[in-house]
């Protein structure tokens, strides 16, 4: 207290502070220049924007009634920010397929203008379609984005000013009030009733209190009740407080998980890895039958300019360009698709990914519940009352929800105060309980002591006074003054109730009509009225998706820095399996690294955990699955960002959470999910299916290319024909496929294998045979036409391969129908490309 006096004035800190807080909270309201609901999903105004690029330097300032320079050093702080059109352009370009581009460049060199156009022009399409399903990626997560800048309330020089949240510095004395975001990591020097909502940072579902802090207290964790400090990006839902800055910038809790984020990389999805890998090994034997062949030709026929036309048409045939063509844009279609849905794919990639999904990681608050608390039950004299949609509240229980709102603020910003405000509106609208025209004449503050508040109400008639209190159960019942039989009796139904994942308030109730009102509240005849039930409910259409995902063999595990027994409870309402097994983050430190992966081999819920841990379990579950994480908090970003597949909540989230994702649910709906991954498994199918068909192609395409050189044939084959076959395939493969629907049972199945190959050995002996196939009946019809010139052997054949070509499209359509089957099922792109 020394310390906050010497650097206010005048030296009396509590005249200073009283006049601080009643220019900032009056009627202990948030600041009118504060929105009458705070956002919750944003960052605190003292980091710098994450996602947008913007670099924020904290200026320094020099304090004027004690000449000490604060400046504040500069720093920066990075994370995934907006991509550049010059950057999506680069991504785009540097693909294998474009290699194109480089045989567009010879064309031109060779002097034919028409082929090379059409190659080029094709690869420009292409770019074209992938740049604008970017941008339209990163203009709708842009608008997601709040603009605003929260301003922070500090004494300089004895005055309380408004100051930008970025230009707080260390030593400052900050002011809080309901309803403001703390502008960085603070000790709290002096506090009234002060509960912060740290939700973001620790993933705990209720406020917590905080106290004020000691000489003798060091550094604490955030999460808990009781702790000295308040922390950057959090939230004051209850009381006000004055509290000296120790940490901005970086050395925030909010700044170290912005560092780990920043040193965590976004994996690659193994399908384009794969992709990569064969299109590489398939170019590099490509390249290689090109010089073959020019050479061969060149030797004998003794014509070098033709043996490199024959060489470039061959590497133009096994060439494998459609492999990534088909990635690109079976991807940003369904990125489209997924839009539809309210979800937002920001890297495209992750779509195909999610469908090959094996663990889904899950947050809780605010993922499998909606991060606000309501009244689930209520009891009072040996019995209970659970709350249902459209219930009526007995008679018996009107008196716990009409004291409970007596003992809360008229127009409360606590979660738990709305919950209960907006309970008793529902039921006793109507009725003598609700007491609008009461005063309440004072106020008895929740003390380290006493963790129960009180309210003194005086009715319009001035028939004494009634006052209500409400707080922990083992507070409230020494207010009553209850027997220890009592108190054991009333600790046995509070215990039943926290099981149940509740945060259980008792209420009591008395009148007082003595004169001078007592010094303490415990001077009062409280009686008890009962127990007030709250949780935080989990959203509608949870249980059914995650039972869809455990039929579509994707295992689910539960990572919340809430407390145990309420991530057990939500753990059973969900469906969750094994919600009996449950792994704390401090046994999760205390863990050799063997001893955790035969836990984790059961366990699929963990309480308690702290950022890094979260990180620490996404990257051990990585080790033998492709994993999956969704969360909205902070606290989430850097596992979000480690996972194959980040999945943040896009109304209630972080931008933070949002920009470490891959997906994001515009709707919050967890059900989004399921449909994303049945998207995702389609999309792999047809993949597939798309693939399979270019191989096929290819065989009767190389064999033409290559068989008439090497056996001295005339050439049947030029660049211009392979060009016009690329005009059928690329649409086959690419549209056709494309909008092939799901095949049954396809979330009846297991995840595929991450690490089986896209091509197993039975896919490619199928195409290689149906494209030798194809090849024996062009090579017989070029046998047979040969009597009726050079010409119409080449346009016989050019015509067979063409009809060859469409067969393969409608056999590959399906893999588990038939083709009569196949034929019935609609595809409208199938019939443009077939016309």
């Amino acid at each position: 207290m020394r310390s906050l006096r010497s650097n206010l004035a005048p030296p009396c800190i509590e005249a200073t502070l009283t006049r601080c807080l009643l220019a900032a909270c009056p009627k202990k309201k948030p600041p009118p220049d504060w929105p009458s609901k705070a956002p919750t999903v944003f960052l605190n105004q003292n980091q710098p924007r994450v996602g947008n690029g913007w670099v924020t330097r904290a200026r320094g300032w020099r304090s004027s009634d004690r000449g000490s320079d604060l400046r504040f050093s500069r720093w920066a702080w990075f994370s995934s920010r907006t991509r550049s059109l010059w950057h999506l352009a680069f991504e785009v370009v540097r693909e294998p397929m474009f290699l194109l581009l480089g045989c567009g460049a010879l064309y031109l060199l060779l002097g034919d203008i028409t082929e090379a156009l059409v190659l080029l022009g094709f690869v420009f399409v292409m770019i074209g379609i992938e740049l604008s399903q970017e941008r339209k990626t990163e203009r709708a997560l842009e608008a997601l984005r709040d603009l605003s800048s929260p301003r922070a309330l500090v004494v300089r020089g004895g005055v309380a000013r408004r100051v930008a949240g970025r230009e707080v510095v260390r030593g400052d004395v900050v002011i809080l009030a309901e309803g403001d975001r703390v502008p960085a990591d603070a000790r709290v020097e002096w506090n009234v009733n002060l509960s912060c909502d740290e939700s973001l940072l620790t993933g705990e579902s209720v406020p917590v209190r905080k106290r004020v802090a000691r000489e003798s207290d060091g550094a604490f964790q955030p999460g808990g009740d009781d702790i000295p400090f308040v922390y950057s990006g959090s939230l004051v839902v209850q009381g006000h407080a004055a509290a000296r800055v120790v940490e901005t910038g970086l050395g925030t809790e909010l700044g170290k998980i912005g560092k780990a984020l920043a040193s965590v990389e976004t994996e690659q999805a193994p399908l384009a890895r794969e992709v990569d890998r064969i299109v590489r090994r398939l170019a590099v034997v490509g390249l290689l039958l090109c010089l073959l062949v020019a050479v061969v030709y060149g030797v004998t026929r003794h014509d070098a300019v033709r043996g490199l036309l024959a060489g470039i048409t061959l590497a133009m045939a096994m060439l494998p360009e459609e492999f990534p063509v088909v990635l690109t844009v079976f991807l940003a279609l369904g990125a489209w698709r997924l839009s539809q849905r309210r979800v937002l794919a920001r890297r495209s990639a992750a779509v195909e990914t999610l469908g090959s999904a094996s663990v889904l990681c899950v947050d809780k608050t605010g993922t499998l519940t909606q991060n606000r608390m309501s009244i689930a039950e209520l009891w009072s004299a040996g019995i209970s009352f659970e709350e249902t949609p459209g219930g009526e509240l007995p008679e018996p229980f009107h008196g716990v929800a009409e004291y409970a709102i007596l003992a809360s603020q008229r127009d409360p910003f606590d979660p738990m105060e709305v919950a209960i405000k907006e309970f008793g509106v529902r039921h006793l609208a109507g009725t003598e309980h609700l007491h609008e025209g009461w005063s309440m004449v004072r106020e008895y503050p929740l003390s380290p002591k006493l963790l129960a508040l009180s309210h003194v109400w005086v009715s319009p008639d001035q028939r004494g006074s009634v006052i209500a209190a409400k707080g922990a159960p083992e507070a409230v019942a020494d207010l009553c003054h209850l027997s220890e039989a009592e108190t054991a009796s009333l600790g046995a139904v509070v215990d039943s109730m926290a099981a149940r994942g509740l945060r259980v308030l008792a209420v009591a109730q008395t009148r007082f009509s003595q004169g001078a009102l007592p010094e303490e509240q415990h001077d009062f005849p409280f009686a008890l009225v009962g127990l007030v039930g709250l949780a935080d409910p989990i959203r509608p259409g949870v249980p059914v998706a995650v039972r869809e995902c455990y039929d579509a063999g994707i295992r689910l595990v539960m990572m919340t820095g809430d407390y145990p027994a309420t991530a057990r409870s939500i753990a059973r309402q969900i469906g969750l399996r094994n919600p009996d097994e449950v792994i704390t983050g401090p046994e999760l430190a205390a863990m050799a690294p063997e001893q955790l992966r035969a836990r984790m081999a059961t366990a699929n819920l963990f309480a308690r955990v702290v950022p890094d841990q979260k990180l620490a379990l996404v990257r051990a579950l990585q080790d033998r699955a492709i994993v999956a994480m969704t969360g909205d908090g902070v606290n989430d970003a850097p596992a979000l960002k480690a996972a194959h597949i980040g999945i943040a909540m896009g109304g209630r989230g972080t931008d933070v959470a949002r920009e470490a994702s891959a997906l994001v649910l515009l709707d919050d709906d967890f059900g989004s999910i399921v449909g994303a991954v049945r998207l995702g498994r389609r999309i792999f199918d047809n993949i597939r299916k798309a693939m399979a068909y270019i191989l096929a192609i290819h065989v009767p395409i190389a064999g033409m290319s290559l068989l008439p050189v090497l056996f001295g044939w005339p050439i049947v084959l030029f660049p211009v024909h392979i060009v016009f076959l690329e005009l059928i395939i690329d649409p086959a493969c690419s549209i056709v496929f494309e909008a092939e629907a799901a095949e049954p049972g396809v979330m009846t199945r297991p995840p595929r294998d991450p690490s089986a190959a896209l091509f197993s050995g039975r896919t490619v002996l199928i195409s290689v045979l149906q494209g030798l196939v194809v090849l024996g009946v062009v090579l017989a019809t070029l046998v047979l036409a040969q009597g009726r010139g050079e010409k119409a052997a080449r346009a016989l054949a050019f015509a067979t391969l063409i009809s060859a070509n469409v067969a393969l499209i409608l056999t590959n359509r399906s893999w588990e129908r038939n083709l009569v089957s196949t034929l019935l099922v609609p595809n409208r792109a199938l019939w443009w490309v077939v016309g």
